[in-house]
């Protein structure tokens, strides 16, 4: 049986997937909208979103909420990012910090499991590194050409595919977090 990722975000799914695979899991896309809270804490986000979608659902399923913290703009946009981003895209994060010196940043990420009137699990994945200069590649989406991983060589995640970006991500180690918890869970009920 399949496992439910609630999102409408193609890109994400498709990260998802990619690590799936390799644990052996197979999972599925769900469109379905659920409530996104205005909250600064991503772990609040993610429980009360995968609480009402699972309900909503009938089923089990998980869901995904990340953002990027910028240290010199005290952890802006963090929770929020999804709005800057559509509003002021990666030039604008780029301008604000034009003449900086302190580029540190770091994507988190928190993964969501829950089933029809359980309570949520949550996993957590953080990505430090630091803002570029400028955008650069064409791969993955949001601010990915603008954040370099600390490890990844000076690359964007925009100049990575999607299995090295998983090696590194936010995503990556929540999600592995996750589908080590899940296999686990599986293995022990059979």
């Amino acid at each position: 049986m399949a496992l439910i990722f609630v999102t409408g975000n193609d890109h994400k799914f498709l990260e998802a997937k990619a690590l799936a695979f390799l644990f052996g899991i197979e999972i599925v896309q769900e469109k379905t909208g659920y409530t996104e809270i205005q909250s600064d804490s991503l772990e609040e986000i993610v429980r009360r979103g995968v609480r009402e979608v699972s309900s909503k659902l009938g089923a089990a399923c998980f869901v995904e909420d990340a953002g990027l913290f910028v240290h010199r703009l005290g952890g802006f946009p963090g929770p929020y990012s999804k709005y800057v981003f559509l509003t002021i895209g990666n030039a604008g994060i780029l301008r604000l910090l034009e003449g900086v010196n302190d580029r540190r940043a770091e994507f988190r990420s928190v993964v969501g499991y829950c089933e029809p009137g359980g309570d949520p699990v949550l996993f957590v994945g953080v990505c430090p590194g630091k803002i570029s200069t400028e955008a650069r590649g064409d791969k993955g989406f949001g601010f990915d050409p603008i954040f370099e991983p600390e490890g990844g060589g000076g690359k964007t995640f925009a100049e990575m595919d999607v299995g090295e970006k998983n090696k590194f991500s936010h995503r990556g180690r929540a999600l592995r977090a996750f589908m080590e918890w899940f296999k686990g869970r599986e293995i022990r009920e059979i």
